[in-house]
């Protein structure tokens, strides 16, 4: 029993003196590690600039007028002295059809209205038509007859007062006076019917001097031939597009602005516009705006004339700039003195010899400059390009010699 119970003493002793050996382990501080030496910074300050504000918006470029040029009668081409690209001024001639079926129309009507002057006693020719109705032949005659009539009926009926004259008699001047009334009242209405008749032939001969006129087709307005929709010697319709007219300067820009943005959005604030594959800026102003949002779409309608500096054409798609304020304060800081990390946007100021980490929002961006628009004031200071940087971390300025510009 002695020789089994002495081994199991030493196991218990060399377990004490390894939990003794564990604890002092135990108790002993770590290492302490050199502290780290401060970095380096240059500074800047958030200060406030005027910032231009504009809201980008895409659109078409139109063409201020457009219009199909059509025939106003029908006929045969005989002439197209207008092509695709052709320059035309307002009246200039386009197209003309064959004339002579107007002309013989013109003097058909020439001579009816002719007719319709003479048998109202005025010359063949002429452009007045005035006429007195009483001075007509026709109720002259009808006047003297009635004048005659009355005469008569007034002797009759003193004659007949004397006992020299019938009671027949003056029933005979009464009935023939009634009749030369009845007449004058026809030969006036008469009248009237050929003053009526002269009317319907003047306007007969205007409309066929018109439509002889209206064989010569030309330009409404100054503009460009976009389209030729007709060929020479060609038989055409009445109201038949011949040509497509465009005015192409200025040329209309049309946007349509979100509801949300529609308030912004003012008559004579100016535009900018990019052609694509085009690094020319062109400019514009905002002219006419819908009275009303798209329905459908909610969108706002606006146009703005944009003259057209021969590079640019009705029908091309344009990414345009609205500039909503010119000049508008914001705090910004330089580009670097920003660091993103996983989509967090955040700047480090100096406090107290350390970077203190500042979330912030950002905005607009120009040539070495970012505005801020929540989290951080004018007046502040920034470090500037602080990659590495953490929370706390000591700092020291850089030497005025080497630190950079916040300009």
């Amino acid at each position: 029993m002695r020789s089994f119970r002495l081994p199991m003493v030493r196991v218990r002793i060399f377990a004490a003196a390894l939990l003794a050996l564990a604890g002092a382990c135990s108790r002993r501080e770590p290492p302490t590690q050199p502290p780290q030496p401060p970095v380096p910074v240059a500074l800047a300050q958030a200060t406030q600039r005027p910032v231009e504000r504009f809201l980008t918006v895409s659109g078409s470029l139109l063409a201020k007028e457009q219009t199909p040029v059509s025939a106003r009668v029908a006929g045969r081409i005989q002439s197209l002295p207008a092509d695709l690209g052709s320059r035309v001024q307002a009246g200039q001639l386009l197209a003309e059809l064959e004339p002579r079926d107007f002309e013989l129309r013109v003097q058909q009507s020439r001579a009816l209205l002719g007719q319709a002057r003479a048998r109202l006693g005025l010359p063949l020719d002429g452009d007045d038509d005035t006429v007195s109705l009483d001075d007509t032949s026709l109720v002259k005659e009808a006047q003297a007859v009635l004048a005659q009539a009355a005469g008569d009926r007034e002797r009759v009926l003193q004659l007949n007062r004397q006992g020299i004259a019938s009671a027949s008699d003056l029933e005979s001047a009464n009935a023939a006076f009634t009749v030369a009334q009845s007449r004058h009242a026809d030969a006036l209405e008469e009248a009237r019917t050929r003053a009526a008749v002269l009317r319907q032939r003047r306007a007969e001969y205007e409309l066929a001097r018109k439509q002889l006129a209206d064989t010569r087709i030309t330009a409404p307005f100054d503009g460009v031939v976009s389209e030729r929709l007709a060929n020479l010697g060609q038989h055409i319709e009445l109201g038949a597009p011949i040509f497509t007219l465009v005015q192409a300067d200025p040329l209309r820009l049309r946007l349509e602005i979100p509801e949300r943005d529609a308030p912004r959005v003012a008559a004579g604030q100016p535009v900018r516009l990019r052609l694509t594959g085009d690094t020319n800026v062109y400019h514009g102003t905002i002219r006419r705006l819908s009275p009303a949002l798209i329905e459908a779409s909610r969108m706002l309608v606006v146009e703005a004339d944009v003259p057209a500096n021969g590079a640019l054409r009705p029908g091309a798609f344009v990414r345009s700039e609205i500039v909503i304020d010119p000049a508008q304060t914001a705090v910004t800081v330089p580009s670097d003195a920003l660091q993103t990390f996983a989509g967090v946007e955040k700047v480090f100021l100096f406090e107290a010899g350390k970077a203190v980490e500042r979330r912030v929002t950002t905005g607009d961006r120009g040539a070495g400059w970012i505005e801020i628009t929540t989290g951080l004031k004018g007046g502040e200071s920034v470090i500037r390009a602080p990659a590495g940087l953490v929370q706390g971390r000591a700092v020291v300025l850089q030497s005025s010699t080497n630190a950079p510009s916040s300009r």
